[in-house]
This record gives C-alpha cells, structure tokens and sequence, in this order.
C-alpha cells in the first residue's frame, strides 16, 4: 500500500516575511492520516487553522496567501512546494505572523526542515487526484496571452516556459520538463530562487511589499544583468523556479496530483484558477489509491532522497 506521510518529530525556523519585512517564527509538527496541511496562525488571541485547499487562497498577488476568516498566511508556495516534493500529505504549521519566512528564497529550507524532522509512513493510503481529461484556463491574446493545462498522466510532471523579455533572464533556459518519476525534486527543483528586479522595488515597497527581500533571499537584476555575486545556481534558475511556485500552488487541491501540468507565462493567480477549474469539473478527475505499490507511478514509493 502507498502510505500517507508525515514527519516524525517537530522542527523548527526563525526568519522574515519577504514582503512584510516581519520576523516570524515556525514550528512544523506532526499530523494524524487525512489531516492534510494546515497552517495555525498561534500569534492570534484564539489560534486560527487555516487548512490548505484551493478555496482557502484569498489573494494571489506577488504571492499565494491563504485565509480563514480574518486570519490569513501570505507566501504559502514555496513551502507547499517542498511538501508536493517530498510527498508530505499530513502537516501541522504553527506560525506566528501573517507570512511564512522567505529564508533563502527557495524552497531548499523547508526540504532541509521536513528531512531532518523524518518522514514517517502512516498506516492510511495515499489518495491522488488522478486527472482523466484535460483542463485548461488561458488569458489574455498576443503578447500577452498566457495558459495553463492539466493532462492525464500515469505519473506528476510539470513543464513550463517564461517570456520575460529581459537580457539576463533571456540567456537562461526559457523551457524546463521535470518528471516527478525521473529527475530529484531535491536536487533539481528546490534550490531556484524567487527573482525580482529593481525597477519594480520601488513599487512594490510603496505598495508594503518586499520590505525583507534582498540579495541574500532572491534573484535581484537591474536592467541588463543579475546583481548578486554568486549568479545563478541552475543555468535555467529562473523556470525552474517557476516550476517550484507551480508544485506549491497545485498542492493547494489538498491532495498529489497524477497529471501533466504545462504551462506559458502562468503565475499564482492562473495556477488557482486552474485548480478550481479542475475541481469544479467533476468528470475531469478521480480520486485514487495504491494498495499494490508496484501499479503506482515508478519512484512514488519510495521516499524522496536528501541532495
């Protein structure tokens, strides 16, 4: 049987907000089968849970932020990111501000995190959500026409191609494929960091946002070239960590995907809308499990391997 997982004891991190500038504190905890991942805002008078799902996401600007009433968790993916990686199905989150911390601007944190905690199998099936038709949403026309798609798939694979029109995001690797059955989340996927650029910092500061990003937590560029002094840490940093936002965001359906995800020039805001898309057309999908670990997709079995 394909087992639920969670981690077997709890760990946590110190850091800020990348756009609140906050310090925050987080605690990841063990969680009981079919919980799924649920943040817990403990800074509030009462503690809030705020349980992922596509309804649960509330803004989509600059970010995927959730919220339960008035509570709400801002820049959710990269760590929703690292548990789609991992295959973390059950997963308590105690925070204590409304962000979670940007760390080092990828998600490679949270996978040292989860790792070090111990992954323990749970004695509950996996429940995938198996896609059986396509699903596609797309905006916009020309220059500005953007899409994302799933396809049925006997596997996870997510492909993806940015337009950025910009010299140093230009000369990198437009397009990335990574097949959850072949390549390493871990090594190839974790370590892309977010990226921004400097004309946009004004406004975004003018805005409340990007009050704690810097150098030392993303991918900052002026007009020609990328500023920081190591470079790059993939040829194609850039898509890939697009690919990484996409795991996260999909992840919000509460439940791993079996499907093909492709994508043009999509954000979090195309990526949710994607989602519920999908779960809204109840004949495009099922639920499945795995009592047989041999007819699941080749490696899911087995638990994601460190760097």
């Amino acid at each position: 049987m394909l087992k639920q997982r969670t981690l077997k004891s709890l760990t946590r991190a110190v850091g800020v907000g990348v756009h609140s500038g906050q310090r925050v504190e987080l605690t990841l905890r063990p969680a009981q089968p079919d919980t799924g991942i649920v943040f817990r805002r403990v800074d509030l008078p009462t503690p809030v849970d705020i349980p992922m799902s596509a309804g649960a996401v509330s803004d989509t600007r600059m970010a995927t932020t959730v919220a339960n009433g008035g509570a709400r968790v801002a820049t959710v993916e990269h760590l929703m990111s690292a548990c789609a990686g991992l295959g973390i199905d059950n997963l308590y989150v105690d925070i204590t501000a409304e962000e979670v911390p940007i760390l080092d601007g990828s998600a490679a944190s949270f996978v040292f995190l989860l790792q070090s905690a111990g992954i323990e199998l749970q004695n509950v099936p996996r429940r995938f959500i198996r896609v059986i038709r396509p699903v596609e949403v797309r905006e916009g026309q020309g220059a500005s026409e953007r899409w994302a798609r799933l396809e049925p798939f006997h596997g996870y694979k997510l492909s993806f191609e940015i337009d950025f029109d910009h010299p140093a995001v230009d000369s990198t690797g437009q397009r990335v494929e990574f097949d959850m059955s072949v390549h390493s989340y871990s090594r190839d996927i974790a370590r892309a960091r977010t990226f921004g650029f400097t004309k946009d910092v004004e406004m975004m500061r003018v805005n409340g946002l990007g009050l704690g990003g810097g150098l030392d937590n993303a991918i900052v560029m002026d007009d020609y070239k990328v500023l920081n002094a190591g470079g790059l840490r993939y040829d194609d940093e850039f898509v890939k960590h697009k690919i990484l936002d996409a795991m996260g965001d999909m992840y919000m359906l509460g439940k791993p995907l079996l499907a093909a995800y492709s994508a043009f020039r999509s954000g979090h805001a195309l990526n949710n809308k994607l989602v519920r898309e999908l779960l809204s057309n109840t004949d495009s999908w099922e639920l499945v499990t795995f009592q047989d670990d041999k007819l699941a997709p080749s490696g899911f079995g087995q638990l994601a391997k460190a760097w």
